[in-house]
């Protein structure tokens, strides 16, 4: 089983004590704040599902139907999840508008507050845990999972406050008033997720990094080449395609072209983790002198 996998089946279990133990602050409570702060964890539950399922098809090998491989399928569940963190956001707001007009005194408010820290806690640490590793597998389906946590320990620290505020001041209405708040945070965050996965959708290019590591490799490890032009870079899930043209003399054997081509290849894929790449040889009357340029 991959690290992958097991960390969004993590996600699952740890959803799931998370979301048990937010319903029993809101119980004891009643808070209108602490009631919107464990519905979001409804939807964490869900979206860790959908990130498990779609680690699992990115997971699949290159088919007849797919032969460039399943890997946007994390896009989808990156997608998915910042839609349901907009949904989350506004029956926030929903209860929180039912509560801003029905206000109402809390009951065993500092048991409440104890048990929803331990669960913020428990979140924050596993929001951490997703992004870094997350990261590293380099899995948007994770990273999206991490950042959605993360919102919600936001969520959790503000509705925290909005709660003890109501305790100390006796204004019970902060309650909700602070549910409100957190919860435009919220739809700032699943705007955020949406807009970053529909850019790998739509085969963004890699950063200018990465793009600047790509180009250096060619230049210097394409010896026997005369240049390379045309390049074009996306990603997609845990995969990085490049290609390229590549002019090389046209005294050039095709088994002198090749070995260039590997000796760039294995430079690639060791500087670049799930890199695909395509190179097409051309001889030099096909030069453009507008590209990389090879050096001696």
């Amino acid at each position: 089983m991959s690290t992958t996998i097991r960390l969004a089946i993590g996600s699952i279990l740890v959803g799931a004590l998370v979301l048990a133990i937010k319903g029993l602050a809101w119980w004891l409570t009643g808070s209108v704040a602490l009631f919107s702060d464990a519905l979001e964890s409804t939807v964490n539950m869900a979206t860790a599902i959908a990130a498990l399922i779609a680690i699992r098809v990115a997971a699949r090998p290159a088919d007849a139907s797919h032969p460039y491989g399943h890997h946007k399928a994390e896009f989808f569940s990156a997608v998915l999840e910042g839609v349901m963190i907009i949904i989350a956001a506004l029956l926030i707001l929903r209860e929180a508008y039912e509560g801003f007009l029905n206000p109402v005194a809390l009951d065993l408010p500092v048991e409440g507050l104890l048990i929803n820290g331990a669960a913020t806690v428990i979140n924050a640490v596993w929001a951490w845990v997703l992004i870094s590793r997350g990261r590293i597998a380099r899995s948007p389906a994770l990273v999206a999972d991490g950042q959605h946590l993360f919102t919600d320990v936001v969520t959790s620290v503000g509705v925290a406050l909005g709660v003890l505020l109501a305790v100390v001041t006796g204004w019970w209405v902060l309650d909700p008033l602070m549910a409100a708040l957190v919860a435009v945070n919220i739809l700032w965050s699943g705007s955020k997720v949406v807009r970053e996965s529909l850019s790998g959708l739509m085969d963004e290019a890699v950063s200018q990094e990465t793009l600047d590591t790509v180009r250096a490799i060619i230049s210097t490890e394409a010896n026997g080449a005369v240049e390379a032009h045309d390049l074009r870079t996306r990603h997609a899930g845990q995969a990085t395609f490049i290609d390229f043209h590549l002019v090389v003399p046209g005294e050039t054997t095709v088994f002198d072209a090749h070995e260039i081509c590997d000796r760039v290849e294995a430079a690639l894929k060791k500087a670049i983790e799930g890199a695909r790449i395509t190179i097409h040889v051309e001889p030099e009357h096909k030069q453009k002198h507008s590209g990389i340029v090879v050096l001696d």
